[in-house]
């Protein structure tokens, strides 16, 4: 069912972090509602293809909050919530909100067909990028984002679903990783977070 398997992916590195911060001698050192992840060492780089069959990646993307959201398209809860509260944070920005850009990474290649996901994505906000690949190709991207996914059957075996973990990784206008954003924040939590570093400077060219 898509279960919220919350800290899955922040549990694996970062214990200890209250989300005020990494350096607490720092006082200027911005307060977020989300987990502070600043100076992480994943969640880098990202190269998958868009529904158009075109590879893109993160770079493509700098000057812009980026959020990046590993799910699959018949989540019936956590993965539409995310999407949809992330749309409604562009809507609240105003014209800010065209520097937000929303990337959505299938877990489910296998089901989340090109056509699928196109759709899907589009279907939440028409500035989504929905991304997918083949299942190792994925299960890199999950790794390096030290995301957590499995495959579990449905008790009559025909089927399965997919849990995974919960929480979406936010990107600065430098392209660095910034945030861990777990499900359920609400848009309030989210838009005064992705305010603050929309505030900040983006990458020179």
């Amino acid at each position: 069912m898509g279960l919220p398997l919350l800290g899955l992916g922040v549990g694996l590195g970062l214990s200890g972090c209250d989300g005020k911060g990494l350096n607490p001698l720092t006082p200027e050192a911005p307060k977020f509602n989300g987990v502070d992840i600043t100076g992480a060492e994943y969640a880098k780089a990202l190269s998958l293809t868009d529904p158009e069959g075109k590879r893109r990646s993160l770079a493509e993307f700098k000057g812009k909050v980026v959020v990046v959201f590993f799910g699959f398209t018949q989540c019936p809860d956590v993965c539409p919530t995310t999407m949809a509260e992330l749309a409604e944070v562009r809507r609240r920005l105003g014209a800010d909100g065209q520097r937000v850009q929303g990337v959505f990474v299938t877990v489910d290649p296998e089901r989340d067909t090109a056509q699928v996901l196109g759709e899907y994505v589009k279907a939440l906000d028409p500035s989504f990028i929905g991304l997918r690949g083949s299942v190792e190709e994925v299960t890199q991207a999950a790794r390096d984002f030290k995301v957590f996914f499995q495959k579990v059957p449905s008790k009559d075996g025909k089927s399965y679903t997919m849990d995974h973990t919960a929480g979406s990784y936010v990107f600065d206008p430098q392209g660095k990783v910034r945030l861990f954003v777990r499900y359920g924040i609400g848009v309030d939590a989210w838009v005064a977070d992705v305010q603050q570093l929309l505030k900040e400077p983006a990458a020179k060219a």
